[in-house]
């Protein structure tokens, strides 16, 4: 057994040898300026690490999820390598006999030889970004191939120093991505609201019309199939833009449940629609993020066709912002499943839509910030009758936990409170906002405020005054009523 073991590892080490010594003697046009440079530049994952900051600005929310992910991996490779790799195979580094002088390093690494930091960094960063966004990942991997293989050209590793650094750095991706997806199914808790009577069991389908969102986050991936799978009988709808509203009114109208696949803002259409139809709702999650979704404890499609089979619903709580007195006849409620905000956030919002479809939503968005932390000023209006000054009002459709004026996670929908945080007018801003996210969860102090509450009455807002819930822009009455609608809305959701 060992003289078997001695004989492959000398195979291996003699095709080594002889791959190393063919790339040497190769030579390529070009090669000897760009490779050396290239490798360079991925010292420290410098390349990578600009190659996610200019994802984040160019990319959409989604690609700036999949940088987030590809640098998690290249942590973890780059760790792994570091720690484990590099010090339980001591391989010393290629000779560099054959390699001409041009192509070698000014500086000769100190470490030893196997595996290839670079290469496991570079295919760590390219498969995070590609389980995430394909298209981006095709756009790199050219350029992670290279780097991997200017390590062979430089001289400063084997060919199987590379290869086993890129195997490493792709597995390095998928223990990040099942990380990254046991925490989201950590986080997919089902809280404690009432059971609903009376939902009707669609085992088949029959009697959900689903409408689609073709233009929102992930619907196309959201798992349709699964959908006309599971439920064949179920009508589904695709469309987008201003067809949307339209065809959620019409849907409710004559389905016994109505159906939605959309992130947050499509499913606050078909939550406005349900209610006022009277019919149960059923959640295909198919945003970017899908935070109703998720506070509700799904998952994913296949619970929602679970929870349809079965006939299980809970009731929900839904916050309305209702015009005032004075704002017309006509004036309708809106309502809101996650949150509801004046002040900076909207404005903000607001600036990222008309810029992004010009310039791209990652420059809007930091142009949009830029703007609104060196121009905007606090929203003079009256609370509860008091005149006040804000930089920030949020309310949030139940209690939502960590600090700061918009925190993120709620344990249960059923509540029937707002979770009101007030950021006071007064200095920049900036350093408001700042000292507001490291306030307690529900704390009183010049700066901040956060309580719990039925209802609250704003009056005297200001003309064109933006205001934003669950992620749509409006522009906001002179005056309205936020309030809680305890267990207003069934919703379907597995035991």
């Amino acid at each position: 057994m060992v003289d078997q073991e001695l004989t492959w590892q000398g195979a291996v080490a003699r095709w080594d040898r002889q791959l190393f010594d063919a790339v040497a003697r190769r030579h390529w046009p070009g090669a000897d300026r760009v490779l050396p440079r290239l490798g360079r530049a991925a010292n420290h994952g410098v390349l990578w690490g600009g190659a996610a900051a200019a994802i984040a600005v160019f990319g959409s929310a989604k690609g700036r999820k999949a940088a987030g992910r590809a640098v998690a991996s290249l942590a973890l490779a780059s760790a792994t390598i570091n720690t484990v790799g590099k010090w339980s195979v001591r391989r010393p580094r290629p000779l560099l006999d054959g390699v001409p002088a041009v192509r070698q390093l000014a500086t000769q690494p100190q470490t030893t030889s196997f595996p290839s930091g670079h290469s496991a960094s570079a295919f760590a960063f390219t498969a995070g970004l590609a389980l995430e966004s394909p298209g981006w990942a095709a756009a790199l991997a050219p350029v992670a191939a290279s780097v991997a293989f200017s390590r062979v050209y430089t001289g400063v590793h084997y060919p199987s120093d590379v290869v086993a650094g890129a195997a490493l750095g792709v597995a390095a991706a998928g223990v990040v991505r099942r990380l990254a997806r046991d925490v989201q199914e950590a986080r997919v808790v089902p809280g404690d609201e009432r059971k609903a009577a009376g939902a009707p069991a669609l085992p088949d389908g029959a009697g959900l019309t689903v409408v689609v969102n073709t233009g929102s986050g992930t619907a196309a991936d959201a798992g349709l199939d699964l959908l006309r799978t599971r439920l064949p009988k179920a009508e589904v709808i695709e469309c987008a833009g201003e067809e949307l509203v339209p065809a959620l009114t019409a849907a409710a109208g004559r389905a016994a449940v109505l159906g939605v696949c959309g992130g947050d803002g499509t499913v606050n259409a078909a939550a406005t629609a349900a209610l006022r139809a009277g019919v149960p709702l059923a959640v295909f999650p198919g945003g970017t993020l899908n935070h109703f979704a998720m506070d509700l404890g799904l998952g994913g499609s296949e619970d929602t066709c679970r929870a349809l089979a079965d006939g299980h619903a809970v009731r929900v709580g839904v916050g309305r912002f209702s015009p005032g007195p004075g704002e017309g006849p006509a004036a309708e409620p809106g309502y809101f499943l996650n949150n509801f905000s004046i002040g900076a956030y909207p404005e903000l919002l607001g600036h990222r839509l008309r810029w992004g479809p010009r310039i791209g939503g990652g420059p809007a968005a930091l142009l949009a910030a830029w703007r609104v932390l060196r121009a905007q000023r606090p929203v003079r209006l009256r609370l509860a009758g008091r005149p006040r000054s804000v930089w920030l009002l949020f309310a949030g459709n139940g209690t939502y936990h960590g600090t700061g004026p918009t925190p993120r996670r709620r344990d249960s929908l059923g509540e029937g409170l707002l979770d009101l945080r007030i950021v006071y007018g007064g200095g920049r801003p900036g350093p408001r906002l700042l000292a507001a996210a490291l306030a307690g969860p529900l704390s009183r102090s010049p700066v901040h405020t956060a309580t719990r509450l039925r209802s609250l009455r704003i009056g005297d807002i200001p003309p064109g005054t933006p205001l934003a819930y669950d992620g749509e822009y409006a522009e906001a009455p002179t005056a309205l009523v936020l309030d809680e609608l305890p267990e207003a809305l069934t919703v379907y959701r597995p035991h």
